[in-house]
């Protein structure tokens, strides 16, 4: 019998009931188990929830499916973490496959250091790879200094980086960021709400956010045993680099601005910079080099309308 841990797994989830499927099936074979799982449906069907309902009859977890009343990563955790019965939150896509022993390690790098606030498992195939000649003069640029290695780090205008997997690297590493691909929280670490509402759709780098916020009073870390692979799937909106381009743009300058409280004109410099090296790197690829222009307009709508809200923002009277 698998052990059962004080964890409340929430994973948000739309149209992807044969996907879902294969994640908790995977997870069904580990040695150890969360107490419930959580998962927080968007979808417009029922395959879904028969599929939860299925499951939970085989009794290998608690399985409680929840309809989603705000289509979105970010608010569908929200709406999960709400749910939650335990003290450890573990957030996890629903398109990931877990390696043997992935949820024991993580819960005992948890366990390894009461000052952490959070844990992540390593993704086998999206790692930190060494940068290039290019590139190691860009992070520089961004980070003022060069590093060894930039692996979990959060440099320049909110630029965040995968962690490494080396040998003489020890099972737990700090790291300055976590994602929500497959990640444990302590509830008392966390805000509540978790995610602000800045963060719908998509919810492109509501993690980040996420992990900065702990990070101020808390220690965070990669579980490198705890390993994951991520077989990460097409959908519409996935698709549509108009939209991720304008909201990736709107997004960092959040975190840059009121996350990390970056508002000097160098950072500015380097937020313009990054995105520079952003559409230079799309030329490598030809097909990515399609996708230029409907990129490119993204990026501008993104900046027209962060122009806006800041005119706006100056133009409110100040209280007396």
């Amino acid at each position: 019998m698998a052990e059962r841990l004080p964890i409340s797994a929430v994973v948000p989830t739309m149209n992807r009931a044969a996907v879902l499927q294969r994640a908790l099936e995977s997870l069904s074979a580990q040695s150890a188990l969360p107490a419930e799982v959580i998962v927080v449906d968007a979808s417009e069907g029922e395959d879904t929830r028969q599929l939860c309902e299925a499951l939970n009859k085989g009794g290998v977890f608690c399985l409680r499916w929840i309809h989603a009343s705000l289509s979105g990563a970010a608010a569908q955790r929200n709406q999960g973490v709400a749910a939650a019965s335990h003290q450890v939150i573990w957030f996890f896509d629903d398109d990931i496959i877990f390696e043997p022993e992935c949820v024991s390690r993580l819960w005992l790098a948890l366990l390894s250091d009461s000052r952490l606030g959070g844990v992540n498992a390593m993704i086998v195939n999206q790692r930190y790879h060494a940068p290039g000649t290019v590139t190691g003069i860009v992070f520089h640029l961004l980070h003022g200094r060069k590093e060894r290695s930039y692996a979990g780090k959060v440099i320049g205008p909110a630029v965040n980086l995968l962690p490494e997997d080396r040998d003489e690297l020890p099972e737990v590493v700090h790291v300055e960021w976590l994602n929500t691909t497959c990640t444990l929280y302590r509830r008392e670490a966390l805000p509540n709400p978790p995610f602000t509402s800045q963060f719908t759709g998509y919810s492109l780098m509501e993690d980040l956010a996420l992990s900065l916020v702990v990070g101020r009073s808390w220690k965070l870390a990669n579980a490198r045993s705890a390993k994951i692979y991520h077989d990460s799937q097409r959908a519409d909106y996935k698709d549509d680099a108009n939209t991720l381009a304008k909201m990736e743009l709107i997004n960092r300058h959040y975190v840059m601005t009121h996350v990390l409280g970056r508002r000097a004109w160098s950072d500015y410099w380097r937020l313009a910079l990054f995105e520079s090296f952003a559409v230079a790197s799309l030329l490598s690829d030809p097909a990515s080099r399609r996708q230029i222009p409907r990129f490119l307009w993204g990026k501008a709508q993104g900046c027209w309308d962060l122009i806006k809200s800041e005119a706006a923002f100056n133009r409110k009277p100040v209280a007396t």
